[in-house]
């Protein structure tokens, strides 16, 4: 059995970027570890849907524990840092705001769940976050300080497919509610990704995460409203970097061992 940990953001982000290769990894017997940085409580939320008394973080942290179970995951651990908002905004300059944690602290809180967990593979993000929000920015900082501090040799940068987005929206002009902000730097051109993950098999456990963020419906209802083909196309993939490993595509899996073996 191997232990695959994957470090996000917010909750949600999971769901988009390893949400197929976590329920992969489950399915296959292995352990699945999720660390999520902030409590997201800067996100936005449809209005009516929260009970009295309570805040959008608790609401989140509900919604991450059902998409954790849904994935596949055995642990959920929770750094408990503020969410800095989108790029531009007020919480950008809030002390608490993951944004301006010390990397090197908030890596060494990393680095310990790496250890205590003896993961096999690490995820994290590209240096831009995939889209430049700067919880995302930092998770990729924080976890390149776990990586020295561990010693790390398998971690994945997750991030979207550039080049498979162009062709995707030029394929559906007719979906422009889904496009990501900018898609001239948005994840990662095609040639610097080293691996590419068959996860169509786990589509429907990504939905079902999916549906189970009510309060982020603004950001997964364009998704949940696809065909079932656009939604294999847009989803039925994961992309990755291997930090250090040599660009192009060669990958088609984690280097997770079988179940099995020691």
């Amino acid at each position: 059995m191997s232990v695959l940990l994957c470090f996000h953001a917010h909750p949600d982000d999971e769901v988009f970027l390893t949400g197929g290769v976590m329920r992969r990894a489950a399915d296959a017997g292995h352990r699945v570890v999720l660390v999520v940085a902030t409590d997201g409580a800067r996100g936005e939320c449809p209005d009516g849907l929260l009970a009295p008394g309570e805040s959008l973080a608790a609401r989140r942290r509900k919604e991450l524990e059902h998409s954790a179970g849904v994935l596949g995951a055995s642990r959920v651990v929770t750094l408990g840092y503020g969410d800095s908002g989108m790029a531009g905004t007020s919480g950008n300059h809030d002390p608490a705001a993951f944004a301006n944690a010390d990397q090197a602290e908030a890596g060494a809180r990393l680095a310990a769940v790496i250890e205590q967990e003896r993961a096999d593979v690490i995820t994290i993000y590209d240096a831009h976050g995939g889209y430049g929000h700067p919880d995302h920015i930092q998770v990729h900082r924080v976890g390149v300080h776990a990586e020295r501090a561990t010693g790390h040799d398998a971690v994945y940068e997750a991030s979207p497919n550039r080049d498979h987005l162009v062709r995707l929206f030029a394929a559906l002009p007719e979906a422009p509610d889904v496009r990501p902000p900018d898609l001239e730097t948005f994840g990662l051109p095609e040639s610097e990704l080293t691996t590419a993950v068959d996860v169509s098999a786990a589509l429907g456990a990504k939905r079902a995460a999916m549906i189970g963020y009510e309060s982020q419906i603004g950001d997964f209802g364009p998704m949940l409203a696809m065909p079932g083909e656009q939604l294999q196309a847009a989803f039925g993939t994961e992309w990755f970097r291997r930090r250090g490993g040599a660009p192009g595509l060669e990958e088609t899996a984690l280097p997770l061992r079988a179940t099995g073996t020691n």
